[in-house]
């Protein structure tokens, strides 16, 4: 982590968010799913901080059974804020069900990426019904090799966390005093059964030194990141629209 200051940072985002409520949402709460990684954990404790821990509402999403839910109950109990648990199962199996009446096959990414999609549509369920605007809850670690799911946790109405690496979040967690089971949980997506670094092929270490510092030990390694990055960007650029040169507009 290069020169990194946690307290620096930490302070700067709080501030933002304050700033961006005023802006694009006075008196409205803050909405977050929470997974229970660190990425939830530390955005929900930012703008706990920010806002305060009334105007912070997490939302648990299992698909079922999550076996790490208890890690999503404990930072809300640390936060001491709302609450609520929404179970997707059912969405996600009626949905899956009626895909295959239609003769559309779920295939494997389908499954994978369906209930981060079915997810991020409760999280503006809960928001629309509760005055509130979605936490994006993404990091620049996650963002440069576009693991994430489109329309589903990709998206939201603000991101604090966007311009930090994993390491950096890690360091913000510790400085606002999260639990450390919460900050140094192996992250992993949920969906495939593997951590992030197994389904990646590198580990977020060696990432995030070549996103600061462009060193690299491995030419491999940085092929793949190298691919990876451009593969993905269309996820963090507005929508590509055809810009027709024939139709006049007042603006």
């Amino acid at each position: 982590m290069m020169d990194f200051d946690a307290g620096k940072a930490t302070e700067a985002t709080v501030e933002w968010i304050r700033e961006w409520f005023e802006k694009n949402g006075k008196g409205c709460n803050a909405i977050v799913g929470i997974s229970g990684g660190k990425d939830s954990s530390i955005a929900a404790a930012l703008c706990a901080e920010a806002l305060g821990k009334d105007r912070v509402i997490g939302v648990l999403m299992p698909n079922g059974e999550q076996s790490d839910i208890d890690m999503a109950k404990l930072l809300v109990e640390h936060l001491g804020i709302k609450h609520y648990i929404i179970n997707i199962k059912g969405a996600f199996d009626s949905l899956i069900a009626e895909l295959g009446k239609a003769g559309v096959e779920a295939g494997k990414d389908t499954i994978i990426n369906l209930p981060p999609r079915l997810r991020m549509s409760t999280l503006y369920a809960v928001g629309q019904s509760c005055n509130g605007r979605v936490v994006n809850t993404c990091n620049l670690s996650e963002d440069w090799v576009g693991y994430s799911t489109r329309y589903g946790d990709s998206v939201g109405d603000f991101s604090p966390l966007s311009c930090f690496t994993t390491d950096e979040i890690r360091a913000m967690g510790r400085y606002v005093g999260l639990p450390a089971v919460l900050v140094d949980k192996v992250p992993t997506d949920g969906l495939s059964g593997m951590s992030d670094e197994e389904k990646l092929g590198f580990t977020y270490e060696v990432l995030n030194r070549y996103i600061r510092t462009g060193e690299i030990d491995d030419p491999a390694t940085k092929e793949r990141i190298d691919s990876m990055h451009v593969r993905n960007l269309f996820k963090l650029r507005f929508m590509d629209c055809f810009k027709y040169d024939g139709v006049k507009t007042a603006i």
